[in-house]
C-alpha cells in the first residue's frame, strides 16, 4: 500500500569540492586586489591560517595548480622582465558572473533581449490581453486556444469551422533597445576614511555589464571612469580598476558620456553616475586644470549644471547614485538633477547594485524622451 506525505530528515549541507570553495573566495579577493594575483593568494593564505580552509589532502599549492590546469591563471612577464602569475579572460568572465549572481540574483537569459515600452502593438513579449485578428497580423501571434473556443461558440461543435472572424490575437509590446553609459568616480576620496568604495562600484559595473551582454545583447553598455580627466575602459578591464590621486572632473565624464551616446543609434539612452564626492576640477581650453577641493566652487558646479542641461536637450536622462550623505553635497546633486530632469539616489554602499538594477529595469519599460 502506497502512502503519500512528507519525509523529514536531518539537514545535509550541499557538498562542495575544495577547489570550488576556495575559488569562490579567490574571486572575491581578486576583485578587491584589482587583479593582483600574488596579493590575492597572500590574503587567501592568511584566511586559511585563521579559518582552516584547507588540510593536508588539499593545500593552497594544490589550488594554484588547479587554477593553472583549468585555465584561470597563466604566467606573465612584467615590465621589468620578471615573471609572475596573472588571471585570464576565463577568470574575468567568472568574476562578472559571480557579481551578477550576488547583486542581481540568478537571472535567466532572455531570448530577444530588447527592452519593452508601454506601447502595445507588434512585438515579442505577451501582455496577456487579447483582441480580434486584423489583416497583417503575424500568424505566430494568433492564440490557437482562444480562436478554437470562439469557433465552437460561434458555429457549434457539430459543424465545426474556423473563420477569420473567430481568430484572436494576443497583444504584444513594442520593444526598444537601450544604450547605457556607466560613469565611475575614481578620485582619491573613493578610498578615504578607511572605507573601500571602489570595490562595490567595480562589482556593480561587472554585474551590469554581464546582465546586459547576456540577457539584453541588443543593448549597449559603455563604462568610463573620471578623475582629473575621463576615459573609457573595456569590460575586461573592470576588475583591474584602481583609484588614483585624482580630483573629480565630473564635467569631463559627462562630456565623454554624451559623445559616446551621440554615436549610438538606439532611441533610448541613459547615463548612470556613481560618485561619492563633489566636483572639484575642470580642464580649461588651453589644457590646464582648474582645481578647488575646498567646497563647491561655483565655477565648477555651473559647468556641471550646463552639462546636465545639455544632456536633457539630447533626451539623455542622468541617474546619479550618490554614495556620500553630506547635506551640502546633496544640495548640489538636487540642483544638478533638476537641470537634467533626471533622478538621484542617496545611498551607502549596501544595496547600491540592487538600486542600479531596479532603475535599469524601470527605465527599460518606457521610452526615455
Amino acid at each position: 500500500m502506497n502512502k503519500k506525505g512528507f519525509y523529514f530528515k536531518e539537514f545535509e549541507e550541499k557538498s562542495i569540492s575544495p577547489f570550488d570553495k576556495l575559488f569562490g573566495i579567490f574571486k572575491e579577493l581578486i576583485t578587491h586586489t584589482s587583479g593582483d594575483f600574488d596579493e590575492a593568494i597572500e590574503w587567501l593564505r592568511e584566511l586559511d591560517k585563521e579559518y582552516e580552509l584547507t588540510d593536508e589532502t588539499y593545500t593552497i599549492e594544490d589550488f594554484i595548480e588547479d587554477l593553472k590546469a583549468k585555465g584561470y591563471i597563466r604566467e606573465e612577464i612584467d615590465e621589468n622582465g620578471g615573471s609572475g602569475m596573472g588571471i585570464t579572460a576565463k577568470t574575468e568572465g567568472a568574476i562578472r558572473q559571480t557579481a551578477l549572481e550576488n547583486i542581481f540574483g540568478n537571472l535567466n537569459k532572455s531570448g530577444a533581449g530588447n527592452h519593452k515600452t508601454k506601447a502595445s502593438g507588434q512585438g515579442d513579449e505577451m501582455t496577456g490581453e487579447f483582441r480580434s485578428y486584423h489583416f497583417g497580423d503575424s500568424l505566430e501571434k494568433i492564440s490557437l486556444t482562444e480562436s478554437l473556443k470562439n469557433a465552437q461558440i460561434n458555429h457549434g461543435i457539430g459543424e465545426f469551422e474556423l473563420t477569420e472572424e473567430d481568430l484572436v490575437v494576443e497583444d504584444t509590446q513594442y520593444k526598444s533597445q537601450m544604450s547605457t553609459v556607466l560613469m565611475i568616480d575614481i578620485s582619491h576620496s573613493m578610498i578615504l576614511y578607511g572605507e573601500d568604495r571602489i570595490t562595490p562600484a567595480k562589482k556593480v559595473a561587472m554585474a551590469l555589464a554581464e546582465l546586459i551582454t547576456t540577457r539584453y545583447p541588443k543593448d549597449t553598455i559603455d563604462i568610463l571612469v573620471f578623475g582629473n580627466d575621463a576615459w573609457s575602459i573595456s569590460i575586461k578591464d573592470i576588475p583591474y580598476l584602481k583609484v588614483g590621486p585624482y580630483h573629480t572632473n565630473t564635467v569631463a565624464g559627462l562630456q565623454l558620456a554624451m559623445d559616446i551616446l551621440r554615436r549610438k543609434r538606439n532611441t533610448n539612452k541613459q547615463i548612470f553616475m556613481i560618485t561619492d564626492g563633489k566636483p572639484s576640477c575642470v580642464r580649461e581650453k588651453d589644457g590646464t586644470y582648474y582645481m578647488n577641493s575646498n567646497g563647491l566652487d561655483p565655477y565648477v558646479t555651473e559647468k556641471c549644471y550646463t552639462q546636465a542641461a545639455q544632456a536633457r536637450k539630447l533626451h539623455i536622462p542622468i541617474t546619479t547614485f550618490m554614495i556620500a550623505r553630506d547635506s551640502y553635497l546633496q544640495q548640489f546633486v538636487d540642483k544638478f538633477t533638476e537641470a537634467n530632469q533626471g533622478k538621484a539616489f542617496y545611498t551607502g554602499l549596501k544595496g547600491l547594485g540592487e538600486m542600479i538594477f531596479q532603475d535599469y529595469e524601470t527605465n527599460r519599460k518606457k521610452r526615455l524622451k
